[in-house]
């Protein structure tokens, strides 16, 4: 189960019993922080906390302030300064050298536009989306601040952005540049009134994962990729070994003869050969190749590889340069894996690695940053004004 699936539940059991709550959310990070922005913590009234916004440290004064923000009714920007020496007399003492933007909000749960809302908008989606979110304004009015929307990559929108039609769409703008990217993003936008900040945050859907396979050593490997929140397919020929019973986690296992491997959906981006059967996994590489699946995880030695590209060139297929990129054969980090519990992590982590764009070495041995922070930056000159109580809203109705 991701963080945000996490966050979900609890809020809708809170919500069910009528606890008051208040969100948390790291809106930007100025240095080294433990959480990234788009870190999320739910606090209810009476203290309880669900996700994390940092590594322990900041939770115990954000608890404190969440529970001023449900009182007050009111959202507010708390700023976490941990390169100050006197952080210890905070409370705080955690050594991370940065300087962390915190929004605290009290959610209404009449309000299907909060933010918890909109994030369950696209938590089920295929595509990623963008939400922006409002945390620093040239007025006294706090009560807009976290005003958001959100877009998606179908080009709908949902939620509101307390500013003049103009400025909202420099913001929509800039929302599909970073959808474009991939990159989440910090922004300033200029207005008569003074500067507006906007967080970009690029929300990813969960990593969908295939798996050929559905032999002993599969199992923990879907319970760890399922742990992470990633979606699991698994299918096998073999009934026996194709239950549901023996992979809960996943989101689905299909019972799909060797004959109809070629007549699969198109696969996701992500999928591993573990069939431990040649000519299953022949037959499943065919089905693959004509693809852009991103990853192709094949399980056993480079001379399995070889002599499967082998037979499939002598079958009239051509490969680029392209499959070398894609094609990861031994699956797997070098980690010295044994067991298939070992396995498993391994292959995870080379997954993980893949899709950050990581090389996954020691991080002893990396110099600069070791997370990619979104940027702050001042975006093209906006035109018109905030003008009073004005939103400009974009929904979906």
């Amino acid at each position: 189960m991701t963080e945000l699936q996490h966050l979900l539940a609890a809020y809708d059991a809170h919500r069910a019993a009528g606890h008051a709550c208040a969100l948390a959310t790291v809106v930007h990070v100025e240095g080294s922080a433990y959480r990234s922005p788009g870190a999320r913590m739910l606090v209810t009234e009476d203290g309880q906390l669900t996700g994390a916004i940092s590594g322990g440290c900041l939770e115990g004064d954000a608890r404190r302030r969440a529970y001023q923000a449900i009182q007050r009714r009111r959202p507010t920007v708390v700023i976490y300064d941990t390169t100050d020496e006197d952080d210890l007399r905070h409370g705080m003492g955690q050594g991370c050298q940065g300087i962390i933007h915190i929004l605290l909000e009290p959610l209404d749960f009449r309000d299907l536009a909060n933010p918890l809302e909109l994030l369950r908008t696209c938590a089920d989606q295929h595509q990623p989306s963008v939400l922006a979110t409002v945390f620093s304004l040239p007025t006294t009015d706090q009560a807009k601040l976290g005003a958001r929307l959100l877009f998606t990559s179908q080009g709908d929108a949902q939620g509101a952005l307390p500013v003049a039609p103009e400025l909202a769409a420099a913001i929509q703008a800039d929302a599909h540049e970073a959808l474009r990217t991939g990159e989440s993003k910090t922004l300033d936008y200029q207005d008569n009134l003074g500067s507006i900040r906007v967080f970009l945050e690029v929300l990813k859907p969960a990593l969908r994962l295939t798996i050929y396979g559905a032999g002993n050593d599969v199992q923990p490997l879907v319970r760890l990729a399922a742990s992470l929140g990633w979606r699991v397919r698994v299918v096998d020929g073999r009934p026996a070994q194709a239950a549901a019973a023996r992979f809960p986690e996943a989101q689905s296992v299909h019972v799909v003869p060797l004959a109809d491997v070629t007549h699969e959906p198109t696969p996701p981006d992500y999928v591993l050969l573990m069939t431990h059967n040649y000519f299953y996994d022949l037959a499943a590489l065919r089905r693959l190749l004509p693809e852009s699946t991103a990853y192709i995880g094949l399980l056993g030695p480079r001379k399995k590889a070889d002599k499967l590209l082998e037979e499939l060139r002598a079958e009239g297929f051509t490969f680029d340069d392209t499959l070398s990129g894609r094609l990861y054969s031994p699956v797997g980090l070098n980690l010295g894996a044994e067991t298939a519990e070992e396995i498993a992590l391994s292959i995870v982590a080379e997954i993980q690695a893949v899709q950050a764009k990581r090389s996954a070495g020691f991080l002893r041995d990396t110099s600069g940053s070791i997370h990619n922070r979104p940027a702050l930056g001042a975006s093209t000159p906006s035109f018109g004004t905030i003008v009073g109580d004005a939103v400009c809203a974009i929904s979906n109705a």
